[in-house]
């Protein structure tokens, strides 16, 4: 609780995460599954490699893997994406990034919902991939002002969450009771319903243009369509998936497997056909089924610069040029390989990547250093603590998403038959517009914490910086 009796954002941030993990573990049971492969995983990697296991202590703590899960939903307006902007907040969550999807041929654009500051992201980094159906790039006017109609008829919010939303932002947090009830009426908004808003004739014309459109416009909610948990060895899970009774994805999205991981890669389990009751305007339904949610797990590496993004995008895009991932995996192995391949020109190891400027690290004190701290310090610059042992270097985590790697997991679960492909150019003010605010940079908030851990370093270190600061 903090001083005022408000729940801490970071406790009910993690009250909510496992609230939702629960309930997708009942209704996902595969989801459960794909949890207990990744607990497996990490606690074997963790057991085999001490030095990462040290790594990871002296950046944010071991037992935030566990913890750590990112979820994704789909809205349909301006005002639901704005309402829930307001909703994160509470929570501790605001925007971070816009990523543009119909680049890959999906008709949405977003944001991700996370904590900025580093105490926060330790506490429970708990993040929501957010996107905005672009109602625009229906070519039938008939059939997009009919989306629009039945999108501004629903309310994705419950009467609760909306009066909790507005109690926080009036008094500053909420209690333990309000909080709790917080996240129970905040959870119904991603909760799966079986029964379709509209009626079979109505979705189908809505596949037709694409799945994900109808996936959004034919539910009373947007229903979380997948939770992901943080492994230390996607590659292990990748392959003891079909062992546990789930089919992977073909292909691994992101960079290839590396000694030193950078930004994150991405695999999941095909989406789930479920049963669904289509009303036909007489009382009656119309049984059915549809096909959005599945799960998915991600593993996470050293966020990079703008320059080292740019290598990555440009080395990227060249593997993909020569081979381009098929949706039935036929070419699987061979795009591995060729990635693979393209990255031996990405630096793999630590020090080259700091030296050159293509990642982020967060600096603090060896032993050595907070000895020769307590003992009056040492004068140097940054790179001279380092060369004396007084200071270590540790990658900082990318907190954030790729679009092309979004992009192939959304497309890997869609299916062949999601629609014809869109192209568009990106709306990033309409975007903002609906959300409220401009989304914060990803690149300036890591360069602040690399900043600020040299700076907190240098002052406990150099007898001069502790003089100014004691002065």
């Amino acid at each position: 609780m903090s001083q005022q009796g408000f729940v801490a954002t970071s406790d009910l941030r993690a009250r909510f995460c496992a609230a939702m993990s629960r309930m997708y573990r009942d209704e996902v049971p595969a989801y459960g599954t794909l949890v207990e492969l990744v607990g497996d995983v990490n606690a074997a990697r963790l057991e085999s490699d001490p030095a990462l296991a040290g790594a990871l202590q002296a950046i944010d703590g071991v037992a935030r893997i566990t913890a750590e899960r990112h979820g994704a939903i789909r809205l349909g307006t301006a005002d639901e994406l704005a309402t829930m902007r307001r909703i994160f907040a509470v929570m501790g969550m605001h925007p971070v990034g816009y990523y543009d999807l119909t680049a890959a041929g999906i008709p949405v654009h977003a944001t991700a919902f996370r904590p900025l500051d580093p105490a926060a992201l330790a506490a429970n980094p708990f993040r929501i991939f957010t996107s905005l159906l672009r109602l625009d790039l229906i070519d039938d006017a008939d059939l997009r002002a009919e989306a629009e109609a039945i999108l501004a008829r629903r309310s994705i919010f419950t009467a609760d969450a909306l009066r909790l939303m507005a109690q926080a932002e009036r008094e500053g947090g909420l209690g333990a009771e309000d909080a709790a009830a917080f996240i129970d009426a905040v959870l119904e908004t991603f909760r799966w319903h079986p029964h379709a808003c509209v009626d079979h004739a109505t979705y189908q014309r809505l596949h037709a243009v694409h799945r994900l459109i109808a996936d959004v416009v034919s539910f009373r909610g947007p229903h979380i369509n997948h939770l992901t948990p943080r492994t230390l060895d996607i590659d292990a899970v990748q392959t003891a998936m079909p062992a546990r009774g789930i089919t992977p994805k073909a292909v691994i999205e992101g960079p290839p497997q590396r000694r030193c991981p950078i930004l994150l890669r991405q695999t999941s389990f095909k989406a789930l056909e479920e049963p669904v009751a289509f009303p036909d305007g007489q009382g009656g339904v119309v049984e059915g089924h549809h096909t959005a949610r599945f799960g998915e797990i991600e593993q996470r590496g050293a966020a990079l610069t703008p320059k080292g993004r740019a290598r990555y995008d440009e080395l990227l895009a060249a593997a993909r040029a020569e081979i381009t991932p098929a949706a039935d995996g036929a070419n699987a192995q061979a795009y591995m390989d060729h990635l693979e391949r393209t990255f031996t020109d990405f630096p793999d190891d630590h020090a080259t990547l700091r030296a050159e400027g293509l990642a982020y690290f967060q600096y603090s004190l060896t032993d050595a250093g907070a000895a020769a701290a307590a003992d009056g310090g040492v004068d140097g610059d940054i790179e001279d603590l380092i060369g004396y042992g007084l200071v270590r270097f540790d990658p900082i985590i990318y907190e954030d998403f790729l679009p092309v790697s979004a992009a192939g997991i959304f497309q890997s679960n869609l299916g062949d038959g999601a629609g014809p492909t869109v192209t568009a150019d990106a709306n990033r003010a309409a975007f903002e517009a609906a959300l409220g605010t401009a989304p914060a940079d990803e690149f300036t908030l890591y360069a602040e914490r690399e900043a600020a851990s040299i700076d907190h370093c240098l002052e406990r270190l150099r007898p001069a910086a502790r003089e100014r600061r004691s002065a």
